[in-house]
């Protein structure tokens, strides 16, 4: 029974791997979208498009759990 459970439990850790995995170019889409029409003030669309910049470069190199925090971050100076 502990077996079947570890086969499980490393199937689903696997599965949100590349569930996040496909989640970075979807936030990378809105944010570049917010980008093209956001009225935040300069420092601010600076520093998300340097965090954009990183969380591509993060999910290019297969680091996807900080991928996803620099996204999440950028989307918080966009307001989205």
């Amino acid at each position: 029974m502990n077996l079947a459970k570890s086969i499980l439990m490393a199937g689903l850790m696997s599965f949100s791997g590349l569930a996040a995995a496909h989640g970075c170019p979807n936030e990378m889409k809105q944010i570049d979208a917010a980008l093209q029409v956001s009225t935040v003030e300069a420092s601010k669309l600076d520093a998300a498009k340097k965090l954009r910049a990183e969380g591509e470069a993060q999910h290019k190199a297969g680091d996807h759990d900080a991928s996803m925090a620099s996204l999440k971050q950028a989307k918080q100076l966009l307001g989205i």
